[in-house]
């Protein structure tokens, strides 16, 4: 009984890999390079790509669970499809699928609407996994340290509507039980769905409140400019790439992405104890760029 990862090296499922094999689980892991993959000892590492049809047939062969997670990139629908598909050729009756928060309502958002048609073949065929919908995460705003801590500026344009941010390590923590639950049962689960957020919606001025009293000065929002935001990331990342996180906090401007109390109660449920607050992890993350 295996259990394979995808995205192994990754912020997400490198904590899974590590939880899984905390946990005494068999291992596999698909990277594209495993001479940098840095996982732990006892994990089967997998030279695959999910474009590449023969590494992936290899790669699910023995395996009884599947942890799909696929990044970003313009062909992410074919390689979950592709994917999935093996997975279903080889007999595999346990999969957590990876999705993301709002995927159903965000049709215009090309990684939203990507991932719900994902969710779409994991209904019409009826495969038993656990859909995971997360929402932002909390450590995407690690890489902003330049803005935030030098010029005093939180820039992500998240509006005043409000977006229940949720940390890595508490999905992390929720995607290996999962696994492990569907790994260890006799028989194959039903399908279900689960939102993964964080306990408050937050705004672009809540934020920047925050991020002031955690560094100890003044911190300002940058505003809610799609244009400049949109040529922001245009600069450091492909054209496509920018229009779709264009989009993407266009939505959470109009809508927000604000979790509700069921999904509340479901989380403090799964964890044990209430979700991270963002608050937690600012000051966290404050404490550690101050002894860099």
């Amino acid at each position: 009984m295996t259990i394979l990862v995808t995205g192994a090296t990754g912020a997400i499922g490198s904590q899974i890999v590590h939880r899984l094999v905390d946990e005494g689980a068999s291992v596999r892991a698909v990277v594209r390079s495993p001479e940098k993959a840095s996982l732990p000892a006892g994990v089967d590492v997998r030279k695959g790509d999910m474009t590449d049809i023969a590494s992936m047939r290899a790669a699910l062969d023995g395996v009884s669970t599947l942890f799909l997670l696929n990044a970003v990139v313009a062909d992410e629908v074919t390689q979950a499809i592709l994917t999935l598909s093996l997975a279903r050729d080889a007999g595999i009756e346990r999969i957590v699928y990876f999705s993301v928060f709002n995927a159903d309502r965000f049709t215009d958002v090309p990684h939203f609407t990507g991932k719900y048609t994902v969710e779409r073949m994991i209904e019409e065929f009826d495969l038993p996994a656990t859909i995971l919908r997360p929402c932002y995460f909390m450590q995407n705003d690690v890489s902003l340290k330049e803005v935030i801590a030098k010029n005093s500026v939180y820039p992500m344009p998240v509006g005043s509507v409000g977006v229940s941010m949720v940390d890595t390590g508490d999905i992390a923590q929720i995607a290996a039980a999962f696994l492990l639950k569907r790994e260890r049962s006799a028989t194959p689960l039903p399908r279900e769905v689960v939102e993964l957020v964080g306990p408050q919606a937050m705004t672009g001025s809540a934020l920047a409140a925050i991020w002031a009293e955690a560094l100890g000065k003044p911190v300002n929002y940058g505003g809610d400019d799609l244009d400049a935001f949109e040529a922001q990331m245009a600069s450091r990342a492909p054209s496509w790439v920018a229009r779709d996180m264009r989009l993407m906090v266009g939505r959470f401007q109009q809508d927000g992405m604000a979790a509700n109390d069921d999904a509340l109660a479901r989380m403090s449920e799964l964890l044990g104890r209430a979700p991270r607050s963002y608050r937690d992890f600012a000051f966290d993350t404050a404490k550690a760029w101050a002894a860099e």
